[in-house]
């Protein structure tokens, strides 16, 4: 499924933003001058510019523009990131040199697994470690479990997150070269159908100095 124009956009100009090529303070092209240029209606330009206001990347000054702010933060905002791969995310933030790498396996499940996915204990799950680097450098690690009937999260309805500042697994300190005290910041996701059901849970870590912060905004209906 093609992503709305909008997205597509917007995830130019966060890229473009997140690479400096458009360094804080300086002015984005008038509504109708991105219009014309990607071929599209005022509407969804508007759509864009408020998906990058939301995101942080800019801000709006009354009678004079949409200007690049000065710290850029990562946010999880839209639906449409959420279902984006870790190489469009990624690449929607930087056009560095971005790898990701990934490993795919069925294993028992735990009781804590178990029992948040629904399962049986010692029950086959899908295990996959995804491991992402920028020009070299690793930038994320995460580990993702769901029943192995399930192949994507396109049957949630509902996402949670929670953000801490936690001491990695040893896996995940040893992608993101931590010293040994060191916190990493994670986000653990929990992708839920409409009857409370966990789909898939994720745990994803990154180095604590790769974002000024974490933004969340969620539709209440």
């Amino acid at each position: 499924m093609p992503e709305p124009a909008y997205v597509r956009i917007a995830g130019e100009y966060a890229r473009r933003i997140r690479a400096g090529e458009l360094p804080p303070g300086v002015q984005l092209p008038s509504y109708a001058e991105i219009a014309q240029q990607n071929g599209v209606s005022d509407i969804v330009v508007r759509k864009a510019i408020e998906l990058l206001q939301s995101q942080g990347l800019v801000r709006s000054v009354r009678r004079r523009g949409i200007f690049v702010a000065d710290r850029p933060n990562l946010v999880r905002v839209s639906p449409e990131r959420q279902m984006e791969s870790a190489e469009r995310t990624f690449q929607n933030e930087t056009d560095r040199d971005i790898r990701v790498e990934r490993e795919t396996e069925q294993i028992p499940a735990t009781s804590e697994l178990a029992e948040a996915l629904g399962l049986a204990e010692g029950e086959l799950i899908t295990h996959v470690i995804t491991r992402a680097s920028e020009d070299g450098r690793p930038i994320s690690i995460s580990d993702t479990y769901h029943p192995v009937d399930v192949a994507d999260v396109s049957g949630a309805d509902f996402l949670e997150e929670t953000v801490s500042d936690q001491l990695p697994t040893s896996l995940h300190a040893e992608w993101l070269r931590t010293t040994p005290g060191d916190l990493v910041k994670t986000v653990q996701q929990r992708f839920l159908s409409t009857d409370d059901r966990i789909i898939m849970i994720s745990n994803v870590s990154y180095p604590r100095d790769r974002y000024d912060a974490f933004v969340f905004r969620m539709a209440l209906k």
